[in-house]
């Protein structure tokens, strides 16, 4: 187990180490952000998708077609012109016939198209639909059409063909009855059997392809702009401290008995067990047996006295003496959490109203003892730094093997100060989705400052690993109420 508590410390002091030296992004550290955002991912990627095929199926169905002309150089001597004259009719052809798309597109070649075919439309809007080109180097000039009726597309292509190849036989060039230019249509415009828009195999793979990247940048902005803590490697990029324990979101830890009363088989009371495991490794107060335990948290709510009271039953499960203190005198909630008269406790102590053996409590076992907190009083931080509670800690660490303080959060007070100050051994509880980023890191600083370490971090509300839950079935086969835990476990997801 300890080769286990230094692995466990790699994580941290690695993630901190490398901020230091490396602030750019690692692939290790990319491939960790898109596991945690893949939700985010997925479900940009769904919805880009989605609206990529929405957008494909509502535009209009649309046929195109193409007609083919050739141009040559219709010489006035009955094809008695020498070599010379062909070569200069050749480059006049090359020279004119750069300009015949724009030509196609004007009213002298469409009006008649317009009036032949009967379309009721511009020649404005019948020009939007024809697109023109002339392959570089060639004496071709393909026509497209585009429209909703294929056989339309094909005669229309075919009239501008025709109307073009007019226009410039005999209007454009002629002088007379002969015109230098002559178009042929070497290919006439056929109506297409598929549409030619919108075109499903591409707009599908360019929304694959857009939804993926895009996702990838949803998952980095959120990554960027969150500000809790999502996942308990991010832990190491705010405070240098080892993981000591992961805690899953579970239904039993809402009960007012800790889990290794409850349900001693149960997966999150193995978990507990594991954090007890850790603890013993941390180092005792100074010229005695006996380990300071400080629990604190940067915010409400993160679940610190929840993870007090089960690391005090799971503790004094393994036979050691144990005494939980309620120190938290802003707002108690240990009495509240074990269900035990918090009506006394060590504000009566700390004030003079009361001894020790008037307020502490066994519970469950006789090797387990309970401070609550008692009434709140007005100067919680004048009472937590007086000689009495010195005094008391002093007779607590010659009589226990485990002295568990549960503090303030230190958003609220760095009351857990004082008891690490004794010798205590700190350990920070964060919570995925509450923990604040800009509180932890603020709070890693001032400890820093105060020159104080962290000594743990227990993780709580931790997704679970596919390994965390093959370990679950193990206990759940093995478990005497495994339908029925099995149930109330899952039924919170």
């Amino acid at each position: 187990m300890a080769e286990k508590i230094v692995e466990q410390q790699a994580p941290g002091q690695a993630g901190a180490g490398a901020k230091q030296e490396n602030d750019g992004m690692t692939l290790s550290a990319f491939f960790d952000i898109m596991r945690k955002h893949v939700i985010t991912i997925i479900i940009t990627f769904l919805v880009v998708l989605g609206a990529v095929i929405t957008m494909t199926a509502m535009s209009p169905v649309e046929y195109t077609t193409t007609s083919q002309l050739f141009a040559t150089y219709n010489d006035s001597s009955d094809g008695t012109a020498n070599s010379s004259e062909q070569n200069s009719g050749s480059s006049y052809i090359m020279s004119q016939i750069k300009s015949y798309p724009v030509l196609t597109t004007t009213q002298s070649v469409l009006q008649p198209v317009i009036e032949d075919l009967g379309l009721h439309t511009s020649v404005a809007q019948l020009k939007e639909q024809i697109n023109v080109t002339n392959p570089t180097n060639t004496a071709f000039v393909n026509i497209s059409v585009t429209d909703d009726d294929s056989a339309q597309a094909a005669d229309i292509a075919n009239a501008v063909a025709k109307s073009l190849s007019s226009v410039v036989e005999n209007n454009l060039y002629a002088s007379g009855s002969h015109s230098s230019v002559k178009l042929s249509i070497v290919q006439p415009a056929v109506s297409p059997n598929a549409p030619s828009s919108p075109k499903w195999k591409l707009n599908i793979l360019i929304g694959i392809a857009g939804g993926l990247i895009i996702g990838v940048f949803a998952a980095l902005l959120k990554d960027v702009l969150s500000k809790r803590i999502q996942d308990d490697d991010e832990i190491g990029e705010y405070i240098n401290a080892p993981i000591i324990g992961r805690i899953p979101d579970e239904e039993l830890l809402n009960n007012t008995k800790p889990v290794v009363i409850s349900e001693p088989g149960s997966p999150v009371a193995e978990d507990f067990r594991r954090v007890r495991t850790n603890l013993s490794f941390m180092a005792p107060v100074e010229d005695t047996a006996c380990r300071l335990i400080v629990v604190t948290s940067t915010g409400a709510s993160e679940g610190k006295t929840t993870t007090s009271v089960n690391i005090a039953a799971s503790l004094a499960e393994n036979g050691a003496k144990v005494l939980l203190i309620d120190a938290d005198l802003r707002h108690p909630s240990v009495a509240n959490k074990l269900d035990i008269d918090g009506s006394a406790g060590l504000t009566h102590v700390l004030s003079g109203q009361a001894s020790v053996k008037d307020v502490v409590q066994r519970y469950w076992k006789p090797n387990l003892h309970v401070m609550p907190a008692g009434p709140k009083p007005p100067n919680a931080s004048a009472l937590l730094n007086s000689p009495i509670m010195v005094e008391l800690l002093n007779n607590a660490i010659e009589r226990y093997d485990y002295v568990l303080i549960d503090t303030a959060p230190m958003v609220v007070a760095n009351d857990a100060v004082i008891f690490v100050r004794r010798g205590g051994s700190l350990v920070m509880v964060c919570r995925r989705d509450q923990t604040l980023k800009r509180d932890l890191r603020e709070i890693s600083d001032e400890l820093t400052t105060l020159d104080l370490p962290v000594n743990g971090v227990i993780f709580n509300c931790a997704r679970e690993s596919k390994k965390s839950l093959e370990h679950s079935n193990y206990y759940y086969y093995y478990s005497d109420r495994s339908k029925d835990h099995k149930k109330r476990r899952f039924s919170l997801k």
